[in-house]
Parts: C-alpha cells; sequence; structure tokens
C-alpha cells in the first residue's frame, strides 16, 4: 500500500491516478498511523513553499513524514514536495523545511523565461534504483523556484535550463523528482514506477 500525504496543498488526483494505473494499491490520507503503516508514501506540493510547511506543522504531518522516514521505507518528494524535502527556501521569505536533505530552494534568477515550464531532457548523474531499466529522456517541468542541494551525492539527475538545474535528487530511502513524473509521457511513469516497484520490494 502506497500512502499519498493529503496536507491540503498536493495534487492528489494526479498523483493517485498515475499510481492507479501503474497497478499499485493507495490510499489518499491524512491519518499518520495509515501513513506510517504504508509501504511507501509520497508528498505531493502545489503551491508556495511557507504555505505548505504551515499546513504540515498545524497538521502534524511534518514530524510523521520524517517518522515515516525513520522507519525506512521509501519516501518520494514531487514537484514542490521535493522542494519541503530541504532545509529551507527563499519563496515569499525565508522558510524552514523538513531538512530531511540538506540545501536550498532559490529563485531562477537570469534574463529567461520564469517560471521554467515544459519539457527537458534529464541528464542522470549517477547510478539509482530509479532508473533501472531506462535511458535518459525528456520530463514535463513546472516551476520558478529550484533546489541547489549541499552533497554532490545526494544529486541524481540534472536538466539544463540556462544553467544546471536539480531534476532528481535521493539518499537511502529519500527521493525527489522537481517535475511531475505522472504528466511526464512514458519516462515519468516508468520512474514512478520504479519508485512504486522499491516501496514493494523494500515491504517484502
Amino acid at each position: 500500500m502506497i500512502a499519498i500525504i493529503d496536507y491540503g496543498m498536493g495534487n492528489l488526483h494526479s498523483v493517485s491516478k498515475a499510481v492507479e494505473r501503474l497497478g499499485f494499491d493507495f490510499v489518499i490520507t491524512a491519518d499518520p498511523a495509515r501513513i506510517l503503516a504504508a509501504d511507501g508514501a509520497i508528498l505531493p506540493g502545489v503551491g508556495a513553499f511557507g504555505d505548505a510547511m504551515d499546513n504540515l506543522r498545524e497538521t502534524g504531518l511534518d514530524e510523521v513524514t520524517k517518522r515515516f522516514v525513520a522507519t525506512g521505507k521509501p519516501l518520494l518528494g514531487i514537484c514542490l514536495g521535493m522542494q519541503l524535502l530541504f532545509s529551507e527556501s527563499e519563496e515569499y521569505g525565508n522558510h524552514q523545511g523538513l531538512n530531511l536533505l540538506p540545501g536550498r530552494v532559490v529563485r531562477f534568477q537570469g534574463d529567461y523565461k520564469v517560471p521554467h515550464m515544459g519539457w527537458n531532457k534529464l541528464s542522470f548523474r549517477q547510478s539509482s534504483p530509479l532508473f533501472e531499466g531506462l535511458e535518459e529522456g525528456h520530463v514535463y517541468f513546472v516551476h520558478s523556484y529550484h533546489v541547489k542541494p549541499e552533497l554532490a551525492s545526494d544529486l541524481l539527475a540534472t536538466v539544463d535550463y540556462y544553467q544546471q538545474v536539480t531534476a532528481i535528487v535521493g539518499r537511502d530511502n529519500v527521493y525527489g523528482m522537481q517535475f511531475h513524473p505522472e504528466k511526464s509521457s512514458d519516462l515519468g511513469m516508468q520512474l514512478l514506477g520504479n519508485f512504486l516497484k522499491l516501496a514493494v520490494k523494500a515491504s517484502v
């Protein structure tokens, strides 16, 4: 069972439909017991970083998410959900994140279009179970802020948008995808599928 964490700011419908299409059981929930009992968890996110962290704290789901990670079971943050995994963000002020991975979320700066919106080709930076059986290809982004991880070892894949942009992160059982895998055609669904397989395998 996959828990899709409902803290009031996730794109729950599209993520749950993608999990369903891939043939995995899921529950959309804010219930700590159901989240902690799941084989894997997904932290989606749409909106502003500070508002999302406020919602997580008010519901206690920030600590539940950390407790879930402490069990060793896989967690995947998607879009804003990936950014929330990090230490802090400068979006509309300075906000503390879940601090599961060290790094900072910053706004794109330059003479180019923001938000970064559209299809970009992934470059795999190191091996990961997420990439098993896959080749580099294009995925779909919509974001105005991007993550600068402190540790190169946490950077699994990047894209080029006038600079190197963090696309996929991971350490141990914590993973994040800045793009929307559920909107990224075959490659996005395969990446999501590999995460779900990882979660089910970890539960055996």
